[in-house]
């Protein structure tokens, strides 16, 4: 529950759909069995990306979609949100925005229950509260 946008309410459904956090043996690993990844099309020299995957259980990707809209005003994550919308543009700019910051948290989340650590950011002095 220390990190941005995450409750109680969000918090035991987040740590209930994840289970056991050894089963990811990287951030990466959790973040894709979140489905708030691309699918991948690969052949040959060929790669293209299409929509999120939606594979794994959908209350965490709620659950993470709903942080990540509080998460978007919180200092650490202000930055990243607005630039990404920006980049993207009005008509999709916002949910892809949304979407990466969901990530960000799914992998700040891998880090605090491995560490057992509350959430600090890159280069924070001290941990933050929500």
């Amino acid at each position: 529950m220390s990190a941005p946008g995450i409750a109680w309410i969000l918090g035991y459904t987040i740590a209930a759909e994840i289970g056991d956090i050894t089963r990811f043996s990287s951030p990466k690993k959790l973040v894709g069995y979140t489905g708030l990844c691309p699918r991948v099309y690969q052949s040959g020299n060929t790669d293209r990306r299409g929509p999120l995957t939606h594979a794994g259980p959908k209350y965490l990707r709620w659950a993470l979609m709903e942080a990540a809209v509080h998460a978007c005003r919180h200092q650490v994550y202000a930055a990243r949100y607005q630039a990404n919308k920006k980049r993207l543009g009005k008509q999709r700019g916002a949910k892809v925005a949304q979407v990466d910051i969901a990530r960000r948290l799914a992998e700040a989340i891998w880090h605090m229950l491995t560490r057992n650590t509350t959430f600090a950011p890159a280069g924070a002095t001290r941990a933050l509260a929500a």
